[in-house]
């Protein structure tokens, strides 16, 4: 139901159950937070590349699989707090860049998993849809936090409300995704930025995430301490000490992510 592989630095994960547009049973939803766990301790990968095989990038929860648990009378059967809350909280405080190629259709919860990553790329033919509440859901793995934080409150609360789809072009406009190409050149363009992003300063994008997500909720005051505090972390790394003396003799940094 994964596939998983690392070259040059990216472990790309693909979520693989095709036939079935990628959606999300509890087995698929094990396999992938084992492999983004794995991704995030791994030393040799300095960026994750998250993609779907087929046609979409990922259905949403499988509701075949959440009609037995319904008619079972197990209900959501734990599977935000012991699935896709720890996925989300993953990706988005890994301490590596995460990028999504989204390649075709994006609901739900799936769309949630993009939104979680740092960058999106897009393939025209993409198409989004918030359909939590078409089945008489409140989102959930993240969706309302993420989404606000994309494209505003406002513009969330439509889209979370009404549930419509709406398509690439329109998640370029909005700002839910960073790049929307060819969709022959979707994953290659994905991995073109993963690969950059494994190439640069590891520790200085992991405190930059960190900054990012505590400016959020914190005051400026707050956020300026915490600044201080993280860029003499990164200034203190080998990284810095090798860019800024290639700087000085008008060279391109190698960074080493340390």
């Amino acid at each position: 139901m994964i596939r998983y592989d690392v070259t040059d630095a990216v472990a790309t994960i693909t979520l693989d159950r095709p036939d079935s547009m990628n959606s999300l049973t509890a087995e698929l939803k094990t396999a992938l937070l084992d492999a983004l766990h794995r991704a995030a301790a791994d030393p040799g990968v300095r960026a994750v590349l998250l993609t779907g095989s087929g046609r979409a990038f990922c259905a949403g929860q499988d509701l075949r699989e959440h009609a037995d648990n319904l008619e079972a009378g197990r209900g959501l059967a734990n599977t935000v707090r012991e699935h896709y809350n720890p996925i989300v909280e993953l990706i988005t405080t890994m301490a590596k860049p995460v990028v999504a190629a989204v390649n075709g259709v994006a609901a739900g919860a799936g769309a949630a998993l993009a939104f979680a990553c740092d960058l999106r790329v897009a393939s025209e033919k993409a198409k989004f849809a918030m359909a939590f509440t078409g089945i008489g859901l409140a989102p959930d793995s993240g969706a309302s936090w993420t989404l606000a934080r994309l494209v505003g409150l406002g513009r969330a609360t439509e889209l979370l409300l009404l549930g419509e789809p709406f398509s690439a072009a329109r998640a370029l406009e909005l700002g839910v995704v960073t790049r929307v190409v060819p969709a022959d050149d979707v994953l290659k363009t994905a991995q073109e930025l993963a690969v950059r992003l494994a190439a640069g300063p590891t520790m200085a994008f992991a405190a930059t995430k960190q900054a990012l997500a505590y400016a959020t909720t914190h005051s400026l005051s707050e956020t300026l301490a915490l600044e201080a505090d993280i860029q003499d972390a990164c200034v203190a790394t080998q990284d810095h000490l090798d860019a800024t003396r290639a700087f000085l003799v008008k060279e391109q940094p190698s960074f080493h992510g340390r």
